[in-house]
This record gives C-alpha cells, sequence and structure tokens, in this order.
C-alpha cells in the first residue's frame, strides 16, 4: 500500500524532497453511544482500516491536497493565509480544521505541505472517516514541524475543530479511538475526564463483523446537533434538583427519580437513554473483562432498543439489518454503531456462524431495501503514526 501511494505522491507532485508516509485508523464503537457528549463512558476500538497520508513540506505557504478516492476533484490548492471553512473545500476542510485549530493553540506553520490522502473506510458508513482524517493531519503536522503536542492533544484538536471549524458538535470518542488505539484492545473511556483503560478484547471463538447499510448519512446536516440541545436542556432540568454536572453522573435509580424535572416527554427519552446507555457500557466492560460475552451481547442488544426508541437515531435499514442478525444463531449482539441516521451496525458472531450470517443477510436485506449491504470482518488494530 504505502508503495503505491509514494509513486501516486510523486506522479501528482512531483520526486524530490522528504516524503513521510502516515496511517490513522478510523474505529467501531462496540457499546456506549451518544454518551460522549453527555460526560458518560464509550467503548470503541481502532480498526485496521483507515486513513493514509503521504506528505512533504514546501518551500512557501501553499497547500496542496490530493485525494485518490475523489481523483476527478484533481489536485485542491489553498494556502495557509486562507484557512476558513467554504462548500467549494470540500473533503479539505477537515485537514485545513485541523490547521486551523493548531493555529489556535498557538503553533505557526513555516512553510505549506503537499498532501495525499486514501481511505479505505466507506464514506457516511459511521465508521468515522472524517476523525480518522483529523487525527491523521494533526500527526502529519506533529511530525512535520516538530510540534509537541501529545496524542491525547491530537484528539482534542481534531474535536475542536469539527466543533468549530466544521459546525458538527460531535463528542471525543471517534478522535481519542483513532489517535490513542491499541492493537485487540478496546479503550474503556470516561469521556467527562479523559481518564481511560484499555481493556483486551478476547473473541476466542467469534468475530466482530461490521455491516455497511450503503445508506449515508452527514452528521452536519442531520438531528447529532439536535439530540445533543435536546440532552443539554434536560441536564439544566436535571440540575435544579439534583447537584450533577453531566447526565452520566446519575445512575438508572436517580435519573427515575429525578426525571420528571424534564419538562418535555422526548427531553426525557433522550436523557434517558443517556444514562442508560452510560451504565450498560460500565457493565458491558465488566462482563467482558469477566470472560461473560453473552452479557456483553445482551447488553449489545439493549443499546440497539434504546437507540431506536428513545434516541430516534435509528433508521429502517438498520433495524432490518439489527433484526435479521438476532433471528440468526450464533449471534452473541448486535446493534447500530456510529452517530446514527444510516451507517452501520455492529455485531459479535461465532465463528462458525460467520459465513452464514453473511449470505442470509446479504441475500434478506437486499430483497427488502433494494440494494446490497457490505460486510466487514473486521480487526482491531493501533492507533495514528508515522509509517516510516
Amino acid at each position: 500500500m504505502k508503495a503505491k501511494l509514494l509513486e501516486k505522491f510523486r506522479e501528482i507532485y512531483g520526486a524530490g524532497g522528504e516524503i513521510r508516509s502516515y496511517f490513522a485508523p478510523g474505529r467501531v464503537n462496540l457499546i456506549g453511544e451518544h454518551t460522549d457528549y453527555n460526560g458518560g463512558h464509550v467503548f470503541p476500538c481502532a480498526l485496521t482500516l483507515g486513513t493514509y497520508g503521504i506528505a512533504r513540506k514546501r518551500e512557501d505557504k501553499k497547500l496542496r491536497f490530493y485525494s485518490m478516492n475523489f481523483e476527478k476533484l484533481g489536485v485542491i490548492e489553498t494556502s495557509l493565509q486562507d484557512l476558513i471553512p467554504t462548500q467549494a473545500a470540500g473533503w479539505t476542510n477537515y485537514p485545513k480544521g485541523v490547521m486551523w485549530a493548531f493555529e489556535k493553540r498557538g503553533f505557526a506553520f513555516p512553510a505549506g505541505l503537499d498532501i495525499l490522502i486514501y481511505g479505505n473506510i466507506p464514506n457516511g458508513s459511521g465508521l468515522s472517516s472524517s476523525a480518522s482524517l483529523e487525527v491523521l493531519t494533526g500527526v502529519i503536522l506533529k511530525d512535520m514541524f516538530g510540534f509537541d503536542v501529545s496524542m491525547v492533544d491530537i484528539a482534542l484538536i481534531g474535536q475542536y475543530s469539527e466543533n468549530n471549524f466544521n459546525g458538527c458538535n460531535c463528542g471525543i470518542m471517534d478522535q481519542f479511538a483513532s489517535a490513542m488505539g491499541k492493537k485487540d484492545h478496546a479503550i474503556f473511556l470516561d469521556t467527562n475526564t479523559l481518564q481511560y483503560e484499555y481493556a483486551p478484547v478476547v473473541l476466542e471463538d467469534a468475530k466482530i463483523v461490521i455491516i455497511n447499510s450503503k445508506v449515508k448519512h452527514s452528521l452536519v446536516d442531520s438531528a447529532y446537533n439536535d439530540r445533543r440541545n435536546e440532552c443539554e436542556t434536560a441536564l439544566k432540568e436535571l440540575q435544579t434538583v439534583t447537584d450533577i454536572e453531566t447526565l452520566g453522573d446519575l445512575s438508572e435509580a436517580e435519573f427515575e427519580e429525578n426525571k420528571g424535572a424534564i419538562k418535555s416527554e422526548i427531553r426525557r427519552k433522550r436523557a434517558k437513554h443517556a444514562v442508560y446507555e452510560n451504565q450498560r457500557t460500565i457493565k458491558a466492560v465488566a462482563a467482558l473483562k469477566d470472560k461473560d460475552i453473552e452479557t456483553f451481547g445482551k447488553l449489545m442488544n439493549a443499546s440497539h432498543v434504546s437507540l431506536r426508541d428513545d434516541y430516534e437515531v435509528s433508521c429502517e435499514e438498520i433495524d432490518i439489518l439489527v433484526d435479521l442478525a438476532w433471528s440468526i444463531n450464533g449471534v452473541i449482539g448486535s446493534r447500530i454503531t456510529g452517530g446514527g441516521f444510516g451507517g452501520c451496525t455492529v455485531s459479535i458472531v461465532k465463528n462458525d456462524a460467520v459465513d452464514g450470517f453473511i449470505e442470509t443477510i446479504g441475500a434478506k436485506y437486499e430483497e427488502k431495501v433494494g440494494h446490497k449491504a457490505e460486510f466487514y470482518v473486521v480487526d482491531i488494530g493501533d492507533g495514528a503514526r508515522a509509517l516510516d
């Protein structure tokens, strides 16, 4: 892969200079959805799918971007003096946003860059191609210019740029998982404190299977920001009757005791999901540590029901995939993963059931919705890094 990308880089930009290679993974969240901006816990893992970058410093302040995923667009040229979001900039708003966020932190760029990008995360799948690109850009800037930032800093800078440059009010999970991933481990992250631990994902006779519904979504244009606003209002209402900083501070019993303070039924449902999902995540990690994969699977299933009914971020195609998964012997658990409104499901499937799972769901899904789904049997990989 690296040799092919280097060859393409030289074809596009010419030879010469120090050319460096980088990778940042996408992620799948096993459980803990829409808790990351509600002060709760998440449990994502980095994938071996992700975004590759080849970069070289320039002698001027120009920025040139080329994506092998959007070759028809050709080279998109801008400069360090033009770090503002525009519709015309398209996908380059993500790396430009990270550069803008570095400048906001007081870092100065001595030179521009030529950058080539190739990603093997399906766009709009909910496996976090945008966060992967943001973290990749952060790693490129750290390495190319010697900026003194940690990988946690790079995750926070990526989140800040997506919130304030690209206009999606996302939490920290996606960038954190891409920056801090560890092979064969998921990250049990307290999004309120950023305290985290790595938990081994030991599935001795099972695999993680992701199904892409091929229903694309854009979080910026979706109801994602609405959900966040609904939770923030519910939190303010709860704070009139209980001393909490986030929805993640509440147990299920404390929520039930105080939920009357939330004036709207819709906001009550949103807050209920945030509280119960956080507790499900804590229980799921404990179950995994005890090698109780059956309980982990049941909690995944309950997570989907809550995301479908209380948080209302699923859709017909995703529900079809999950319902089909639940009907198959050998499926330990299945749920929507990612921001919602399309994207992917994640399932844990026993090894001897994987082929039948893919065959059965593939045929029935196409019959029901009229287009094919894509299946990925995934491995858990390391976080973002230079490849040299």
